[in-house]
């Protein structure tokens, strides 16, 4: 979002060179700048003891494809910790490590994805009103259920990173989790 009025003061903005960021909207009342703003998300693949993935259908984001939790980082809050409160929020799982993976710009929706892999040693699932149906799905079914990553899609990303961890780790690498 790109401010046109001064959210303090209401104030119109103009334009100010602002260091190495070029032209900026400026508050002359405020004696501040008020840079381009928008949302920031976290979205996690849940693994389990087995190595399975939480998988999730929300007709409100696709009849298509399963998801992946996710939700919007709250002001004051980490990314890490919207992970955490997202996925138990709306699967009921605790999870004992997350660890970031890539952040990833989306276009369509135009949110910043912070995309994280969880791991927990739980497995019942206990769902929100926003979760129609979970379940859980080795790597291998998740990446053919979820968004593609040629498409930009984050789900796809994440799982396919996975899939290539598990595929290092069965060469000789380490396990993130």
């Amino acid at each position: 979002m790109r401010f046109s009025y001064c959210p303090v003061c209401g104030e119109r903005l103009g334009l100010r060179v602002c260091g190495d960021e070029g032209e900026v909207p400026f508050c002359p009342r405020c004696d501040r700048p008020w840079f381009d703003m928008f949302a920031s998300a976290a979205i996690v693949l849940v693994v389990n003891p087995e190595g399975k993935v939480a998988l999730l259908d929300q007709a409100y984001i696709s009849t298509q494809y399963k998801n992946l939790v996710s939700g919007y980082i709250k002001p004051g809050e980490s990314a890490e910790e919207c992970a955490v409160r997202e996925v138990e929020e709306e699967i009921g799982i605790h999870m004992h490590s997350v660890s970031l993976q890539f952040t990833h710009w989306f276009r369509k929706s135009q949110v910043l994805m912070v995309g994280f892999i969880g791991h927990t040693d739980e497995t019942a699932l206990t769902l929100s009103g926003e979760v129609d149906a979970a379940g859980w799905f080795t790597p291998e079914e998740a990446i053919k259920l979820v968004h593609p990553k040629e498409t930009g899609a984050v789900s796809g990303l994440l799982v396919d990173t996975y899939l290539k961890t598990i595929k290092s780790c069965n060469n000789g690498g380490t396990p993130n989790g």
